[in-house]
This record gives C-alpha cells, sequence and structure tokens, in this order.
C-alpha cells in the first residue's frame, strides 16, 4: 500500500513538472528544464527500482530515455518542436543548384552536336575536342576545389564555381568559332569540377546526423536530373537559347547564397568561433539547444588544431591512410566499373544491340532519375554499406546481361533475344548504379576526412572520379571496336573487384556524427 501510495505521488510529480515545462518562459528555460530532466530522472529509478540497480549504465541511461517517452509524451512533442531545419532545407536546396548546373553542363554537348557543326562549320575532330575539354576544365577545378573551399569557405568556393560556369555559357552563347567555343567548355568545365567537391562537402557540414545521407544524396539527384533536362530541352530548343537555360541555376545560387550560413565547421576551423556559433543556431532553429553539438565540434577541431598544419603528402601518413584509401576507391569503383562509357554512348549501344535509341536513352533517363529518389528514402534507413554493396552487385548482373546480348549478336546465336537482353542489361545497370554507387562514393566523401585534410583529400578523390570519367569515355570505343562482350565483361570484373573493396575496407556511417565517424577511422 505505501509503495503504491509512493508511485501514485511520483506520478503526480512527473505531471506537475510536465505543466511547468509547458509553461516555463524567459532567459532561465534551460536551466529549468534540465533541473526538471533531473526530477524526472530521480521518478524513474523510483518507479523501476530492480532495473535501476540491476542495469549497466548504459542500460539505465536508456530505460531514462524509453520510460521519458511513455511517461510523458507532452515534454517529447516539446523537445521536439524546439528543432527546426527550415535552413537546413533551404541551405541544401542552394547548394543542389550548382549540382544541377553540374548536370546541366555534362548534358549539354549530346543533344547539339549536329547543331553546332553544321552552324558554326566544326569538324568532327573539332567538336570532339569541343565535347572532351570539359572533363579536362572540371579535373582543373577539382585540384583547386579543396584549396578554394579551405579559403574562401564553401560559400565562396560555390560562388567562384557558379561565376566560371556563367562565363562559360556565355562564352558558349556569343561563340562564332571553335576557340570561344572550347574556351566555354573548359569554363564550365572548371565550375563543374569546383561543384563537385564543395557542394555535398557543404551539404555533409550543415546537415543534422540524422538527415545528413538523404540531403547529400540529392546533389546526385539533381546532376541526374540537369542531365535529363538538357537532353529534353536540347530537342527542343536552339543551342544557343539552351546554353542560356545553363545560367538560370547559377544565378539561383547565387542569390540564394546571400540567405543561408556558411558551414559552421569551417567557421570553427578558421578560429570564427562567434559566426560559428551563430551558423550553428541559425540551422538548428533559434530555439535549439546546440551546445553539446558545438562542444564536439569545437573539441574536434581544437584536437586536429594541435597536430602538425596538414599538407599534401600527409596525406598518405598512416593516420589518414585508411580515409583517403576509402575515398578514392570508392570514386575508382565508381567511375572504372563502366558508367560514363555507358551513360554517353547509350544510344548507341540499344543501336548496336538492334534496338531504338532514342527509346533506350530515354527510358535510361526516367529510370536514373526515379531510382535516385529512391535512394534518397533509404540511404539513412538502410544505410550506406548494405546500399552500395546491393548496387554493386546489380552492376555485375547489368554487364553480364549486356555481355551476353552482344556475344549472341556477335556468333549469330538466338540473335532475336539480343536487343531484349541489351535492354534488360542495360537498364538493370542504371538502376543498380543510382540506387548506390551514383551517390554514396560522394556521401562517403563528405564523411570521412577529417577537416584539417578534407580540401586536399576531397580535392584528391573529386580528381580521381573526373579522371576516372575521362579515361572512361576516351577508351569505350577503342574497347567496343575490340570486343563488344569483352568490353562489359571487364566492366563486371571491374565492379566484383569493388564488391571485394567494400567489403574489406568501407565503414558503414548512417547515424553518426562527423566528428564520430572521423575519429573511428582515422586512428
Amino acid at each position: 500500500m505505501i509503495l503504491a501510495l509512493k508511485k501514485i505521488k511520483v506520478i503526480v510529480t512527473i505531471i506537475t513538472i510536465s505543466a511547468q515545462k509547458m509553461q516555463i518562459q524567459g532567459p532561465n528555460k534551460h536551466n529549468r528544464t534540465s533541473d526538471d530532466e533531473g526530477d524526472l530522472r530521480d521518478a524513474s529509478s523510483l518507479l523501476h527500482p530492480h532495473s535501476a540497480v540491476m542495469a549497466s549504465e548504459k542500460d539505465i541511461q536508456e530505460t531514462e530515455i524509453a520510460d521519458a517517452i511513455v511517461r510523458d509524451p507532452l515534454i517529447d512533442q516539446v523537445e521536439k518542436g524546439k528543432e527546426n531545419n527550415f535552413m537546413v532545407y533551404l541551405s541544401t536546396c542552394v547548394a543542389i543548384c550548382g549540382s544541377y548546373a553540374l548536370g546541366s553542363c555534362g548534358g549539354y554537348s549530346s543533344p547539339t552536336q549536329s547543331a553546332i557543326r553544321e552552324d558554326l562549320n566544326l569538324s568532327l575532330a573539332e567538336y570532339s575536342l569541343f565535347a572532351s575539354i570539359l572533363t579536362f576544365g572540371a579535373m582543373i577545378g577539382a585540384i583547386a576545389s579543396g584549396t578554394l573551399a579551405d579559403i574562401f569557405g564553401r560559400k565562396g568556393a560555390l560562388r567562384i564555381g557558379a561565376s566560371f560556369v556563367t562565363a562559360g555559357w556565355l562564352a558558349i552563347y556569343f561563340a562564332q568559332g571553335p576557340i570561344p567555343l572550347d574556351i566555354g567548355r573548359l569554363s564550365t568545365g572548371f565550375g563543374m569540377g569546383v561543384f563537385s567537391y564543395v557542394a555535398p562537402v557543404f551539404i555533409a557540414e550543415i546537415a543534422p546526423k540524422h538527415l545528413r545521407g538523404a540531403l547529400t544524396a540529392a546533389h546526385q539527384l539533381m546532376i541526374c536530373t540537369g542531365v535529363s533536362v538538357a537532353f529534353i530541352l536540347g530537342t527542343l530548343l536552339p543551342w544557343r537559347v539552351l546554353a542560356l537555360t545553363g545560367l538560370i541555376p547559377c544565378a539561383v545560387l547565387l542569390v540564394g547564397l546571400f540567405f543561408v550560413p556558411e558551414s559552421p565547421r569551417w567557421l570553427a576551423k578558421i578560429g570564427k568561433y562567434k559566426e560559428f556559433e551563430a551558423s550553428l543556431r541559425k540551422l538548428r532553429g533559434k530555439d535549439a539547444d546546440v551546445s553539446a553539438e558545438a562542444d564536439e565540434i569545437q573539441d574536434y577541431i581544437e584536437t586536429l588544431q594541435k597536430l602538425p598544419k596538414s599538407k599534401l603528402y600527409d596525406l598518405f601518413q598512416r593516420r589518414y591512410l585508411r580515409s583517403v584509401t576509402i575515398g578514392v576507391g570508392l570514386m575508382v569503383c565508381q567511375q572504372f566499373g563502366g558508367i560514363n562509357g555507358i551513360s554517353f554512348y547509350t544510344s548507341s549501344i540499344f543501336e548496336s544491340a538492334g534496338f531504338s535509341g532514342d527509346i533506350g536513352t530515354i527510358l535510361y533517363a526516367i529510370l536514373q532519375v526515379v531510382v535516385t529518389v529512391l535512394n534518397l528514402l533509404f540511404v539513412d534507413k538502410v544505410g550506406r554499406k548494405p546500399l552500395i554493396l546491393v548496387s554493386s552487385v546489380g552492376l555485375v548482373a547489368g554487364c553480364l546481361l549486356t555481355a551476353v546480348s552482344f556475344y549472341l549478336k556477335t556468333y549469330g546465336i538466338g540473335v532475336e533475344a539480343a536487343p531484349a537482353l541489351a535492354v534488360t542489361g542495360i537498364l538493370v545497370y542504371t538502376a543498380a548504379f543510382a540506387a548506390g554507387m551514383g551517390a554514396v562514393p560522394w556521401i562517403m566523401m563528405s564523411e570521412i576526412f577529417p577537416i584539417n585534410i578534407k580540401g586536399a583529400a576531397g580535392g584528391l578523390a573529386t580528381l580521381v572520379n573526373w579522371f576516372g570519367a575521362w579515361t572512361l569515355s576516351f577508351t569505350f570505343n577503342f574497347l567496343m571496336t575490340w570486343s563488344s562482350y569483352g568490353t562489359f565483361i571487364l566492366y563486371a570484373a571491374v565492379n566484383l573487384a569493388g564488391i571485394l573493396f567494400i567489403i574489406a575496407m568501407v565503414p558503414e556511417t548512417k547515424g553518426r556524427s562527423l566528428e564520430q565517424i572521423q575519429a573511428a577511422i582515422n586512428t
């Protein structure tokens, strides 16, 4: 009876505290909340005396959290109400305008080839230079991206990338010959290289850990969208007008950057602690308690700053070797598994297999966008590693199906089945790539590098990515001439090696702060 009365008294105490918490206003709000939470913990131990004695410290903490949710839903609702991610979403939307611009640049040359050659009287060699010089510009931009982001900040680097892309599109629009055309293409390529590194890093550094994967994956989604829209508009608009449409995302980006905060982690790195706290509070909401997150970031930054200033060769120190190997290795898996060879020549692959190139290209573009959207929904629930493993298995299957298609056509065996196998193989490959390998390497690249080497390491990983894109697009036709089915068997072997690499080297980063991830890997 006495125990029952005690429990009733405890419950009354909890209800009283709940009512008081809902009425608290003014500067002492957070201090009063902390005291009340202590009372709630004391009440919990009275309600559950046996579990408090038997449980370990970790179990006690978990029990308190679970009990608080059950016994006081009003408190839970009030606490959740304090979290306001509006500025995080707005900042992400601004940053992925750069991702969309990247995709627009990449998708421009395919639908405009015949019109540009006819209007400017370009030879095939001159147009090939125009198309391929983009990747050289992107490699230069990738090399510079880390340094630009470290010196001028993430927002400053995005402005620089947008400025180069804008200048490039204007040069292409006004071009009357091959030289200004190539200069414009080189300039847009440089901006692409900057965007490809800075956009996902900026998003990862501003996002709370439970949203980081999905928001960073939006980078890849907007690249796919930019490419697809460029393909579609290229069939409807003159090539000069299509170039002008590339100015729109750059303009939105440049204007939008005035309304979003800088990366708090970069501000902490350069010692602007007042601006760091203001940025973090703006991102999390004015009523949010950011003290724990701010302390974690500052402690980690201070630990890194005690180390000697990093140089390029420091990337290969034992301390950082694992993170660099993971970041660069994932980019190798992404690019050398055949994606850019397949995407650049999708139409010709379908035609070679006896299927309509136009229909195949449309199916390719739609499927890529749809599956990338699904990736956004699952990357923070399923995790990075499971997605990229399933993706790699799908890449192997897609390559083998396509290889069988070309083998049948080459040797005249079951020729009627070749087109269906080719379409199935390419679409399986496309869906598998969009499901994980397209976005996850960029997500993990933005997560695993400590901020003191992030510029150099991220620049190296991005450079490897663009070098792989150029290598695959340059060698694809030569490989297809050598052996059509052998080309896809080779890509299948690379993707199989990628599966082994992921199993052995790649950690799971879902649900952990950047500081926790980096401390675990870089030891």
